[in-house]
């Protein structure tokens, strides 16, 4: 009498347990992903003169992190999909003081607008005769400012493109991060129902549970390397050790990943006809160990520091 999945308690048991697991750790990830706002405003002088081409800064108060934008020719500046929180908000333009904002909370699915005045512009003092010479030396001891050396504010400011790719870049591989550790559930409980699925008698339980849980494996980890590979390029950006060996890992589990369940299908119809395993299917089991050292070894590499 052929035996189900669903008709084997500890199976089942075991099938309830890995799915609850998995819509938890889920829920976390969307629940974090979920949690950004937007801040906006309009930039402006002491007469209500919109200002162009303002540099304006948000600094996270909790993590640190930093975006940068500029206001457009109507002074407004906008910032997308800030992770929520307090933040420290910077505004320079040339001719006008530095204004900072100390406290500005962005909260969940909100849009805070925060409009600010930069005041009077600031007049030059008329220079010294002494001052209209050539080359002459300064008799101030103040450093020269990256104005005095010919650079505009835009040009002191990180480029608001290359940061908007960086962030991105940094939500993507931590989803993927997320997700691989996800992917681990199902696969260590895949492996150790291998040597039961691999028995004499025909369908098992163990059997039924080792494919249910090897193609809910094989599905997560399609979910987690879409965002390592998906996620934007920096171009100039040095790789680290331990990611080049992670990225030398992938190289072996992700074809891993593909040949094993390919091997395990040929294993189970072979197993269920009552064959010796033969061809591809008897290595079934050294690709999928091999496999899971490989994505076990990738996982660690970035996880923990050495």
């Amino acid at each position: 009498m052929r035996l189900s999945i669903w008709s084997d308690w500890p199976a089942r048991l075991l099938i309830f347990s890995v799915g609850t697991m998995l819509l938890a750790f889920t829920t976390s990830v969307m629940a974090q992903v979920a949690a950004t706002g937007v801040l906006t405003g309009t930039i402006s002088d002491a007469s209500g003169g919109k200002i162009a081409n303002a540099a304006v800064t948000v600094t996270n108060g909790d993590t640190g992190q930093v975006r940068t934008t500029t206001t457009g020719v109507d002074g407004s500046y906008r910032f997308d999909r800030l992770p929520t929180g307090s933040y420290l908000l910077k505004v320079e333009a040339a001719g006008f003081k530095t204004l900072q904002v100390p406290a500005v909370t962005v909260e969940v699915n909100k849009t805070t607008v925060l409009d600010k005045s930069l005041g009077d512009r600031e007049v030059p003092s008329a220079p010294t005769p002494q001052e209209n010479l050539p080359n002459t030396p300064s008799s101030s001891s103040t450093a020269p400012s990256l104005t005095d050396l010919g650079l505009s504010p835009e040009q002191t400011q990180g480029n608001p493109k290359e940061q908007a790719l960086l962030d991105k870049r940094t939500r993507m591989l931590k989803i993927h991060q997320r997700m691989g550790l996800i992917t681990t559930i199902p696969l260590v409980a895949t492996v150790i129902l291998g040597p039961g699925a691999g028995g004499k008698s025909e369908g098992t339980a163990a059997r039924d549970a080792h494919v249910a849980l090897g193609a809910l494996t094989g599905d997560l980890y399609g979910i987690t390397a879409w965002y390592a590979i998906r996620a934007p390029r920096i171009k100039g950006t040095p790789k680290r050790g331990p990611i080049r060996f992670h990225e030398a890992m992938a190289w072996i589990h992700g074809p891993g990943m593909i040949l094993t369940p390919i091997a395990g299908a040929l294993a189970f119809e072979q197993k269920n006809n009552g064959e010796k395993l033969h061809g591809l299917a008897q290595i079934h089991g050294p690709i999928a160990i091999v496999t899971a050292g490989a994505f076990g070894a990738a996982l660690l590499s970035v996880s923990v520091k050495f």
